[in-house]
């Protein structure tokens, strides 16, 4: 209060050490003793003024537009403030403070209510509804609604009436740059530079190639060459011939040949290997793993030693041999896929790309049923409608072999000593075992093969195609909804219902919490408190009902007000509700004409 105080004789000009003038200070019903002193040491103690009167705001306002004839003498002064609110029973013009009524809310609780509701219905703008912005939405759109209910049922029906009391509060909001869809001719153009830019490349990758043939035909006739040379050189003469060309030993010289050949081979695009290949093949290796078709009976120990290591060796080249054959006969036949489809897209290319994306379609969904079969199983029951089966009927026929297979095994074997293994044909378990047997996954691996082949086919030429994500395999079939951009109407600050249903709080303050009466009902009880004994003086307080402060400048007050206190009062009885000339300053202007 001293900060005010300061603030105040600042402004007027009183800068001495002393105030050397009479104060009046305004202050609320009934305040009780023990503030009005503090405030009066204040001001006698620190400032050193002369005199101190205390007075209502209420009351000065009402005596003010008594004189202006707006009231009567016998009237009631309802003065709902910033914090609180007061009724004030006036008699022969002058104020009956034992007949007065208070409610702990005003303006603020308003002020708050309305932030609460626009920080609720737009979250994303909790930082733009600052409190002083709030408080000028009040005071500018709000409006107190004559019936509520009825009100409410206008904007929950959604008229043209109400449509018509919403107000819309624009933020600053800068839309993006539009970006205008390519004309034909710059399609066209884009295509011809894409079709110049493949040509390109195709002719690169062609002489690319021509010189990798090129260069393994050269190493093929000289690896060849070398072997006619070779054949005639004598068996003594062999060691330094091949020193002079870099070679240890035939078979070195017959393996580079045969990695030439299928070099070669693998450039021209022939997937097939020549009988007379193998035969040498099948000839390099026997001279390679000598031991191998020898018997073991005819064999020292070291030499059988040798055997099983040359078995092993052999078996390990073989098998990656056959892997490497079964990549480049992949890569091929997945090229040669890849070319009948560029011949169908050519032909028709809306009937190409309908089907290829009829085939992923049907490819997803067979991949999908495969895995929630996998997950779920095939079956579904009625207490679990996503497939509750046991862990049996969730495996395939492969798999199903091999359950059984151990559980016989362990049924034959759990009795007296464990012997499995000491057979040779105990060991065949494994063989049955083996997950190479798995046909149904073999199928899954050619069902992904195949759609991961047409994903990549799709994406080349179609570029509005959006693959599944591997990642996320339990996503459902709907699309996850892609964030739109920022719109105009998403910078609008909407005021709606919030416009007459904070203000609202005025008559039902139940409604945030508080549990006293509102402004009629507070009429009601202020005219209960007095002397009964004049039997028309209810009649004339409630002829002359003066509304004063800032909150009665809302639209729709006085009729409300003016609607309640009717619903409290017997049929007929007069009630006239009025406003002050300034609600906001005629406390002021009614406390001036005090002081002189």
């Amino acid at each position: 209060m001293e900060y005010i105080l300061d603030f105040g004789f600042d402004r007027i000009g009183a800068n001495g050490t002393e105030i050397d003038h009479p104060v009046l200070i305004t202050e609320c019903v009934c305040n009780p003793v023990h503030s009005r002193s503090k405030m009066a040491e204040l001001l006698f103690e620190t400032y050193g003024v002369p005199s101190v009167a205390f007075g209502v705001d209420a009351a000065f306002s009402y005596k003010y537009n008594q004189q202006y004839g707006i009231c009567n003498k016998d009237g009631l002064a309802i003065c709902p403030g910033f914090s609180t609110t007061h009724v004030i029973p006036f008699v022969e013009g002058e104020p009956v403070y034992r007949g007065s009524c208070r409610t702990n809310i005003g303006g603020y609780h308003i002020t708050d209510y309305l932030k609460q509701l626009l920080s609720l219905k737009h979250p994303q703008h909790m930082a733009r509804l600052t409190w002083e912005k709030v408080e000028d939405l009040k005071m500018e759109h709000c409006y107190i609604a004559t019936d509520y209910f009825l009100e409410a049922q206008l904007f929950q029906k959604g008229t043209k009436e109400a449509e018509d009391k919403t107000r819309c509060w624009q933020l600053p909001w800068v839309p993006p740059p539009t970006e205008e869809p390519p004309s034909e001719e710059e399609i066209a153009r884009k295509a011809a530079i894409k079709e110049r830019q493949g040509q390109r490349l195709r002719e690169m990758a062609e002489a690319k190639r021509s010189s990798r043939i090129n260069e393994l035909e050269n190493e093929l006739h000289g690896l060849e060459f070398l072997l006619q040379q070779l054949a005639q050189v004598e068996e003594n003469d062999i060691p330094a011939f091949l020193s002079d060309t870099g070679y240890v030993s035939r078979q070195e010289i017959e393996a580079s040949l045969a990695k030439v050949t299928q070099s070669l081979r693998k450039a021209k695009g022939e997937p097939k290997v020549e009988q007379a290949e193998i035969e040498k093949t099948d000839v390099s290796t026997n001279e390679k793993y000598p031991l191998i078709n020898i018997p073991d009976n005819m064999l020292s120990p070291e030499q059988l030693k040798e055997k099983r290591r040359q078995v092993f060796l052999k078996t390990t080249t073989e098998g990656r041999q056959r892997a490497k054959q079964k990549r480049v006969e992949e890569g091929l036949e997945q090229e040669r896929k890849n070319q009948q489809d560029e011949e169908r897209r050519l032909e028709n290319p809306e009937l190409y790309l309908e089907q290829m994306r009829a085939k992923y379609k049907e490819l997803s969904e067979k991949i999908d049923q495969r895995k929630r079969l996998k997950t779920n199983g095939s079956q579904t029951n009625g207490n679990n409608a996503s497939g509750g089966v046991g862990r049996g009927e969730r495996l395939n026929a492969a798999q199903r072999e091999r359950m059984r297979l151990l559980t016989t095994a362990a049924f034959d074997r759990g009795k007296g000593e464990d012997t499995f293994g000491a057979r040779d044909e105990d060991w065949q378990l494994y063989k049955l075992m083996s997950k190479d047997n798995d046909d149904d996954d073999d199928g899954a691996d050619a069902d992904e093969t195949e759609l991961a082949r047409i994903s990549a086919r799709l994406q080349d030429i179609d570029p509005t195609f959006v693959p599944k994500h591997e990642s996320a395999p339990s996503q459902s079939a709907a699309e996850i909804p892609r964030a739109r951009p920022l719109t105009k109407e998403d910078f609008q600050i909407v005021l709606g219902v919030e416009r007459f249903r904070c203000p609202e709080i005025l008559f039902r303050p139940n409604w945030i919490g508080i549990d006293q009466v509102g402004l009629d009902e507070m009429a009601g009880v202020s005219i209960r408190r007095l002397p009964s004994n004049d039997e028309d003086l209810e009649q004339r307080l409630t002829s002359s009902i003066l509304m004063t402060g800032g909150c009665c400048l809302f639209p729709g007050m006085s009729e409300r007000l003016e609607a309640g206190i009717r619903m409290i009062r017997p049929c007929g009885a007069p009630i006239k509700v009025v406003r002050a000339l300034d609600p906001v300053l005629d406390a002021w202007r009614g406390a001036s004409l005090y002081c002189c």
